[in-house]
């Protein structure tokens, strides 16, 4: 199946990543992508940018070298209440937001308030995608976050980059095996992430395909082959 589209990557604007944002639009040209999405980390993430960075990205034109270009971010969850790290008016003219689970930002709370951490987040309407639901350090309880997910319309990642031999996270391949099949359970959408923090990761989704490909999982549950259906994600309405 072809991929064309990549919502997870970061420029040198996020502290730790290497590529501009014209580097990864180029890369992501050449791979033949449709669309990508700029999502550097919110300033809680030591090293980050400010807050001014986001609300300035609408200077940004939709289209670059012919290339479809999305506005976002990946925010930090900071408690259990699922509290983000950038405003609603930092967040007005973005596309989309990941929310994530980070250690310089978060302490581990146990499975069920780890869980209630996510959900909560994925009520905020500008939430549309939790990231790299994946990692030990984080236990959560994943059938209740399929079910909210699913209700609240919003993508769980299946993240590339925590499947590489030099990923950090923790026993992400089994924490995903585990997730997959209750999204087929479920029949809740999941979106491939590159997480990429420099040009040659740009649309690589060698390590996701591989795990969805073993575990035979339903490619209609997959919404990077079709930009209308990520729409449906990103462009909806959701109760605070």
């Amino acid at each position: 199946m072809r991929y064309i589209l990549d919502l997870h990557t970061h420029t040198v604007a996020s502290g730790h990543a290497y590529s501009t944002l014209n580097e990864n639009i180029l890369a992501a040209k050449n791979k033949g992508l449709k669309l990508l999405g700029v999502s550097d980390h919110a300033p809680k993430m030591p090293g980050s940018t400010q807050e001014y960075y986001f609300g300035n990205l609408k200077v940004l034109p939709e289209v670059i070298e012919g290339l479809r270009v999305l506005k976002g971010v990946e925010l930090n969850i900071l408690n259990s209440a699922g509290a983000i790290d950038l405003s609603d008016q930092d967040m007005k003219h973005l596309d989309y937001a990941i929310a994530s689970l980070h250690i310089p930002c978060f302490e581990n709370l146990g499975a069920t308030e780890n869980t209630n951490a996510l959900i909560n987040a994925m009520k905020h309407p500008k939430v549309n995608i939790i990231g790299h639901p994946d990692d030990a350090r984080y236990p959560l309880e994943y059938e209740r976050l399929v079910i909210a997910a699913k209700a609240h319309n919003v993508l769980l990642e299946i993240n590339n980059s925590s499947l590489a031999p030099v990923a950090v996270r923790e026993n992400a391949r089994e924490n995903y095996i585990t997730l997959l099949a209750l999204c087929e359970k479920h029949q809740a959408a999941v979106i491939f992430g590159s997480d990429a923090h420099y040009i040659s990761d740009i649309g690589n989704f060698s390590n996701v395909e591989a795990l969805v490909e073993a575990v035979n999982f339903p490619k209609n549950l997959i919404v990077n082959n079709d930009i209308n259906r990520l729409w449906s994600y990103l462009n909806h309405s959701k109760e605070v």
